[in-house]
């Protein structure tokens, strides 16, 4: 079956190992997918407070990167996939967590959002760590491009599943059923991962020599700046756009189409960029897809109706994929030149996510601040059009990266 998958594919080197990840990547893109944007809605249904639910979202980015710490540590000392296991149901523990607390998880949003953040960052070290180990540079924008097409059809059918089953069932029943069916997605994901292959690390578990290495390696300080960059946009607008959507429609079935139309347009173009999009064309398609999105904040600071929201979203579908594969290969590049690449790769992840997350978390901290002293409803088009430039500021972090350039050995 996996030759056959591979022929299909066209691609030799696609390995079981590789194409197993992928399916674990799908598992769980549909299983957040379903129900991660209704979380937010589910909290702000209980309290009516964005305070409450920028505080959810904040525990999160703060407990994932230092779960990526923590989790740096085991990958050092244990099997990478037991890591990526534990990850998995920590997850499928959050949803069990919502599900017990039910019309009470408001009260307990910044425990939920800490649970959320250990789940992400035991999952996301290991997955990250793993597709560094199994993929090369040459199955590199294959795995980022497919993978993006497997979260784009988990964006497509989960959230427009969920929408439309919340918006049948009284009161809170709905999302009851929703997340359940994501507690049991992510079991299906850990029986997944039993068909891995081991993979040890020995030595030291070592991130602040990592962080040092800013002051050695101009690449990886610029990667690096570029993903405080990436994370100010995504810490609000990961929140921020669905209950806007939420406000001016009223229901979650729109959330769901949106979801759809940005999904579908995402699974097209994750689907062409990781075949059209070669690494000498990296950069500027990183300028031209971060310049779109941020004139794009435009149009969903103007939208008051939902055939502008899906414009939006059908924009943001086209010029997500086209920044966001380039931008991965290239991270995963100049990692791979760094120093001492092979045995530190985990501590390189961690430290990227690191500073993606105060990335984010700087720009929750300025979204409360601001909601502190003007009326949320009037503010928040300010606040997107401050933080909504961040993938376009990214590039002028990444344009001199040469990935050409072997980082020489220094002590």
């Amino acid at each position: 079956m996996v030759s056959k998958l591979r022929a299909w594919l066209r691609h030799e080197n696609v390995s079981k190992d590789l194409l197993l990840l992928l399916l674990i990547g799908g598992l769980y893109s549909l299983g957040i997918f379903l129900s991660s944007t209704f979380v937010n809605i589910y909290l702000w249904k209980q309290s009516n407070s964005y305070t409450d639910i920028a505080l959810y979202n904040m525990s999160i980015y703060i407990l994932q990167p230092i779960t990526f710490i923590f989790a740096g540590k085991m990958a050092k000392r244990v099997d990478r996939v037991i890591v990526l296991r534990a990850g998995v149901t920590v997850l499928s523990i959050f949803f069990l967590t919502v599900l017990l607390v039910g019309e009470n998880a408001a009260t307990f949003n910044i425990m939920l959002g800490a649970l959320l953040g250990i789940g992400y960052g035991f999952y996301w070290l290991a997955y990250n760590v793993l597709t560094f180990e199994i993929t090369e540079p040459d199955t590199r924008d294959f795995f980022n491009g497919f993978l993006g097409v497997l979260q784009s059809l988990g964006g497509m059918t989960g959230p427009l599943l969920a929408g439309f089953v919340i918006s049948r069932l009284d009161n809170f029943t709905g999302y009851t059923v929703i997340f359940a069916v994501s507690f049991g997605l992510f079991i299906v994901a850990v029986i997944v991962s039993f068909g891995l292959s081991k993979r040890k690390a020995t030595g030291t578990f070592s991130f602040k020599r990592i962080i040092h290495e800013r002051n050695h390696n101009i690449n990886w300080k610029r990667i690096t700046n570029a993903h405080i960059s990436q994370g100010f946009r995504e810490g609000t607008f990961l929140f921020a756009v669905s209950i806007w959507i939420f406000l001016m429609t009223q229901d979650e079935l729109s959330i769901g189409l949106f979801n759809l139309v940005y999904s579908g347009f995402s699974f097209l173009f994750y689907f062409l960029v990781s075949r059209v999009v070669k690494p000498n064309r990296r950069k500027k398609a990183i300028l031209f897809a971060g310049l779109i999105l941020y004139l794009n904040v435009l149009l969903l600071l103007m939208t008051y109706n939902m055939p502008l929201l899906l414009i939006y979203g059908a924009v943001g579908g086209i010029f997500f994929p086209l920044f966001y594969v380039p931008y991965l290969s290239l991270t995963y590049d100049v990692i791979g030149k760094a120093w001492n690449a092979g045995e530190m790769r985990v501590e390189y992840i961690v430290v990227r996510e690191i500073f993606l997350n105060s990335g984010r978390v700087l720009s929750i901290a300025i979204f409360l601040l601001a909601i502190s002293f003007i009326q949320p409803e009037s503010g928040i088009p300010y606040i997107l059009l401050l933080v909504g430039g961040g993938h376009f500021v990214a590039y002028f972090f990444i344009r001199r990266i040469d990935t050409k350039a072997m980082q020489p050995s220094h002590n």
